[in-house]
This record gives C-alpha cells, structure tokens and sequence, in this order.
C-alpha cells in the first residue's frame, strides 16, 4: 500500500489524517510491523531544540530621509553584516556584542526583538550622491522592520557527536563546562525525534519542505552547510518570517566562557507514504548511536572514547573505562516533544498542510577541512595595462558584459549596441575624456587618462 502526500492533504482537509509523534511511532511499528503501522499512520511529527549556532536574521530597514547606504550595522553594539544593500543586513546569532562580550550577542538581539523590545540601530556611511547621510542612529522594534526573515545556513543535525574531558582542568566548549578526567558527559540532538534520523533517505525532507520553525510555517531551503549524510550528520538549511515566531521557541543562551548561542525549535512532518518510510520513522534511541569525543585533545581529529546510544545517553550514566559517568543534554526533550505535539495538532486542525520537496537532499556530500598553506601575497594593487601612447580605448572583451552604461555618455558615439543589446566599440572617434572608463561598473574599459591630461593641458 502506498500514499501521496496529495492523499494525506486530503485527509487533512476532511478532518481524518491519523497523526502520531515520533517517539509514539516506534512501539506502533514494533506492535503492528511497518505495513500495518503505514496503513494505520498517516503523518508522524518529529522535534528538536537544542543550540543552533548557525542562525541568523536578515532585516530590511527601509530608507531614512536623507537616505545611508549602511556600510557598518550594529543592533545594540552586536555589528551585522551589512555587505549586501544600502539598508539590509544580516545578523548572526553568535556575534557578540562590542560592549557587553561574548555574554550577549546576536541571538540576544533577536529575542530581544520578538519580545518587542526596542533595540538600537547605529549605522555609518562613506556618503554617495544618492546616498548622502553618513550616519544613523535611532530606536527599532520587530514591527518597525520591513522584513525580518530568519535564515539559518545549518540547523537540525541528524545526530551529534557528544562531549567528555580525559584532561586536567575543567573545559568551556559549545558543548558546555566540561569536567577534568571524564567528570561528565554532554550530549545533543533529538535522537528518535530528531526529524532526519526519521527519514534517513530524505525520501519526503528537502527543497520546499514545509515546517514548524520558531512557532511558525517555515521551508527548508537545501541542505545546510557542512552536509555530511555518509555518516549520518546530514544538517538543514531553513527560513521562516522572523515576525510570525514566537520566543518561547526561539531562546537565546549563553555558554560560559565560550559565547552566544541561539535555541532553536524545529518541527518536520514525515508523511508516511509507504512501508519503509514507516519503519525508518519507528527508529529508537536504542538504534541510534553516536560518539563521545575526547575535548582534551585540540584538534578536529579529536578520539573517541567510546559508542554510545542515545538511551544511554539519556538514560544519565554511560560507562567510560569501567567507571559511571554523568550524562546531561545540551537539547531540551520536553521542548522537542511540545514542538512535535503542536505540529500534530495544527495538522489535525488543518492549519498544517504538508508539501512535496522539488529536489530531495543529497545522499553524498564532501566535507573537508580548512588546508592551511603557505602562498605568496597578491600585490595590493593590479598591475596597469601596458599600452602604447597612442591608444586612445581599450575595452576588455572577456570582462565586459555589455550592459550599456556606456553608450549614453559618450558624446563622441564610440559605443553603439546591435538589435540584441551587444555592445560594439569603434574606438578612432575616441577623445580620451574618460567617462566610459568611470562609469564601467566591471572596469572592462580601460582609458589613459594620463596622456588625455597631457592633452588637455
């Protein structure tokens, strides 16, 4: 027996989808076996929260009069990228702050937004003619903002590794304080809830998938980055409108010593539209496992010390050379299950509808390390063309992508464009005065002012 996702939207509409969590999904298929358990479940929701510190926030401030082009941001002294327009910019959630440090930073800047408190804008400029203002500072709020759309590059981790300490002292990571001679173990990720390891083919997660994120619909967009699905650390890239979540599942949080983070709750509906889709759904955390890595050692290749399940994880204690050792998670269960609870009742109510992926996630992907090399230094500045005195233009056909901003400015007719907007160049009329050189935005336009000053003068 097999469904379409159209099938279940139907049953959506009408009101008789059968939709369980996915930790309830696992005895359902141990009880009734993965044909029964398709037959009988329609959609079973899955959850995480736990600290995603790839996240972040595009904003869209509009203009002021006289308008900035914002070439630096800051929102309460936590600086945003601002590479990108004259008003947008991008704040991530673990910049810190220039005051405050590494105890509040970007995250703390985005629930200060949804909470509705006013957060100071500061921003500055080099000043154009069109943009003339050279600073900028006032009060916003989420409401004052055109556009606030959280866009967050790498959320949802299949699993993770987790965390101990074999050294000395006592280590403060993103996985928290972690305790000398294996005083502790730290975990993360939402195990038999965790939306990918409940669809560990992505036959129904990918482009267009929509989820609950932050207290709202959202989409995944793609893949997140450092991909790594070979070895079942497949991560998310995801978006939702920023004005329509909610803090309560959107938290920031700090790490001692470390810095900033953003709680992030995430929630993807897995459509059961076939028997094998139900049996990865019906995965436990005595299935999935994961490695506790020595944080001791400074390096990405950093040893385990052993396997462990995510029920011995959970269960508080795993053994380490003989020895009980405390576990604790960085990822909130109770938030996950609230998270997959909400997403089946909205689906119930009908306020929930599921979509096809357009592309489905890859099943490879290439993770590599950063190669450190040593290389020569490029020169600070290009090397000019040597040209002969006598030129007068010298247009650089593999650069120029014949836009046309030249063929207005040119008194002298040296620029012309055939019926399919292609720029043509017919140089003997040319009088050196410059302006195509200027207003080239690729500089494939090349004049020698120095001779035409010559001449001028």
């Amino acid at each position: 027996m097999s469904k379409t996702v159209s099938d279940i939207n139907e049953k959506i509409k009408e009101g008789t989808v059968k939709v369980v969590r996915a930790d309830e999904m696992t005895k359902i298929v141990q009880d009734l076996g993965p044909e029964r358990a398709a037959q009988e479940v329609d959609v079973v929701t899955t959850g995480t929260f736990g600290a995603m510190c790839s996240s972040g926030v595009w904003m869209n401030f509009g203009h002021s009069e006289p308008p900035i082009k914002m070439t630096k941001v800051w929102l309460n002294d936590v600086e945003a990228y601002a590479g990108v327009a004259a008003v947008d910019a991008y704040l991530g959630a673990t910049q810190p702050s220039k005051i405050q440090g590494i105890q509040y930073g970007g995250a703390h800047v985005i629930e200060d937004l949804l909470n509705g408190k006013p957060v100071v804008l500061r921003a500055v400029s080099y000043g154009t003619d069109c943009y003339p203002r050279k600073r900028i500072i006032t009060q916003i709020t989420l409401d004052d903002l055109n556009f606030a759309l959280m866009s967050n590059p790498r959320n949802g981790y299949q699993r993770y590794n987790a965390a101990a300490n074999s050294g000395e002292k006592i280590l403060s990571t993103y996985m928290g304080k972690l305790l000398p001679r294996c005083g502790n173990v730290t975990f993360s990720g939402a195990g038999e809830l965790s939306p990918l390891m409940n669809d560990p083919q992505y036959r129904t997660v990918g482009i267009g998938t929509r989820i609950f994120i932050g207290g709202a619909q959202g989409y995944i967009v793609g893949s997140g980055t450092q991909h790594n699905p070979q070895n079942r650390f497949a991560t998310l890239m995801v978006q939702g409108d920023l004005k329509k979540m909610s803090p309560e599942f959107i938290r920031a949080a700090t790490f001692t010593d470390y810095g900033c983070t953003l709680y992030v709750g995430i929630g993807v509906p897995i459509p059961v539209l076939n028997s094998e889709i139900a049996k990865n759904t019906g995965i436990s955390d005595e299935e999935i496992f994961t490695d506790v890595l020595d944080y001791s050692i400074p390096s990405r290749n950093r040893p385990a010390l052993k396997k462990a399940s995510y029920a011995e994880l959970k269960s508080g204690t795993i053994e380490i050379n003989g020895r009980q050792v405390p576990t604790s998670p960085l990822s909130s269960f109770w938030m996950a299950k609230k998270i997959a609870d909400l997403l089946r009742t909205l689906i119930e109510k009908g306020e929930f509808k599921l979509s096809s992926p357009v592309e489905n996630l890859p099943l490879t992907a290439t993770v590599k390390p950063l190669s450190l090399q040593s290389y020569p230094l490029p020169p600070s500045q290009p090397e000019p063309l040597s040209l002969p005195a006598s030129s007068k233009l010298y247009r650089d056909r593999k650069r120029c992508i014949h836009c046309g901003l030249c063929l207005a400015l040119c008194k002298k007719r040296v620029f012309s464009r055939d019926k399919n907007w292609k720029v043509h160049v017919e140089s003997t009329a040319c009088d050196r005065c410059g302006l195509c050189s200027d207003v080239c935005p690729v500089k494939a336009i090349f004049v020698p002012m120095n001779t035409a000053k010559n001449e001028k003068t």
